[in-house]
C-alpha cells in the first residue's frame, strides 16, 4: 500500500471520529498503532490536521445559537478584514469561499440577537467588510 493511501484512510478515521484512539483508527485504518502514531504526528506537523473539534447540534444548544456568515471584503482591504475577522472570540471558524461569498464564518452568540449584534457591531465595523448575511442553523442533519 502507498503511503498516501495510509495516510487517507488514517485522515478518514480521525474525520468519522475525532476521539477514536490509536488502537481504534489502527484497527479500521488496517495498520499498527506505531504507523497511526507516526502518520498522526506528520499530518499535525504538516499543518494538514489543524485541529480537532466535536460536531455540535445547534437545536440541542439551550445557550447559544450558530450562524453560518456569508461575508463581503473591499478586495484592496481582504487581508487586514480577515485578520481582525479571526480575531474576533465570537467567530468559531473562518473560510474562504468561492460562492456568493468571499468568507463564510461560523459565528456563535447566547441568542438570535446577540448574533445580531455581533454581526452589526463587530463584523460590519470592521473596516472593508461591505456586507454580511447570515444563515441561523437550527437542527443538524448529518
Amino acid at each position: 500500500m502507498s503511503a498516501e493511501s495510509t495516510a487517507d484512510r488514517i485522515l478518514a478515521v480521525l474525520e468519522e471520529d475525532a476521539q477514536a484512539s490509536y488502537a481504534e483508527i489502527a484497527e479500521r485504518a488496517d495498520v499498527s498503532k506505531p504507523t497511526v502514531r507516526k502518520y498522526i504526528d506528520k499530518l499535525e506537523e504538516e499543518g494538514v490536521i489543524v485541529g480537532y473539534s466535536a460536531d455540535v447540534d445547534p437545536k440541542k444548544l439551550s445557550s447559544q445559537s450558530i450562524a453560518m456568515v456569508g461575508i463581503d471584503v473591499e478586495s484592496e482591504r481582504y487581508v487586514e478584514a480577515t485578520r481582525k475577522l479571526r480575531d474576533l472570540p465570537e467567530v468559531e471558524a473562518l473560510y474562504t469561499s468561492s460562492g456568493d461569498h468571499m468568507l463564510m464564518a461560523e459565528v456563535r452568540g447566547r441568542d438570535g440577537d446577540e448574533l445580531g449584534d455581533i454581526i452589526e457591531e463587530s463584523i460590519l465595523s470592521i473596516e472593508g467588510v461591505t456586507a454580511a448575511h447570515p444563515s441561523f442553523l437550527q437542527e443538524r442533519l448529518k
